[in-house]
């Protein structure tokens, strides 16, 4: 048996189509097993059971997705940071406390539910070593922080204003829904 045969060959990305089918999927699952749904039929459906929550991915790329995605799995992730910028470049709102949001990993697959639990704008050169920690990477220094995320911010922004010390960032607070931490 040759090593080929042994070693599975790494899933592909799945299709848009796929995705919006899986994402649904995993929606109606998590709903019923995460107590989502609770409120009796005769009420009518809750705007939980109605409104499937936007799917993303954190990071920029299938491997620091997956490697995010495992860190908010274990505990050890419970923040994030964004561009202001990449959000009104989009034409998106900032995420508000009790948003919803299904985490995809690296190959478009739905594997956690979180809730966002605090949100506030601050520049990036203020942005605490507390915050830094609560995001879990690297070391979880507030100069690791900066250092990754400043070239995070270089190299995947989606608005054209570039890099800048000041620039306004979106530190966003989340908790674990689905699946529930051990």
């Amino acid at each position: 048996m040759s090593d080929d045969a042994a070693t599975p060959a790494p899933e592909a990305p799945v299709s848009d189509s796929q995705q919006e089918a899986d994402v649904a999927a995993f929606w109606e699952d998590v709903k019923h097993h995460a107590h989502l749904s609770a409120a009796p039929g005769y009420f009518g459906a809750s705007p939980l059971e109605a409104l499937q929550p936007p799917a993303w991915a954190f990071g920029g790329t299938p491997e620091q997705s997956n490697e995010l995605l495992e860190l908010v799995l274990e505990g050890v992730k419970t923040a994030t940071a964004s561009a202001l910028w990449d959000y009104e470049a989009a034409e998106e709102p900032i995420p508000t406390i009790g948003t919803l949001g299904i985490v995809l990993d690296g190959d478009g697959h739905p594997r956690a539910l979180v809730v966002t639990t605090a949100v506030e704008v601050v520049p990036f050169d203020e942005v605490s070593a507390e915050h830094a920690r609560a995001e879990g990477e690297g070391d979880g220094s507030l100069d690791h922080w900066r250092e990754v995320h400043e070239r995070f911010f270089t190299e995947e922004a989606g608005h054209d204003h570039g890099f800048a010390q000041d620039m306004p960032v979106v530190l966003e607070r989340f908790e674990l829904v689905w699946p529930k931490p051990e």
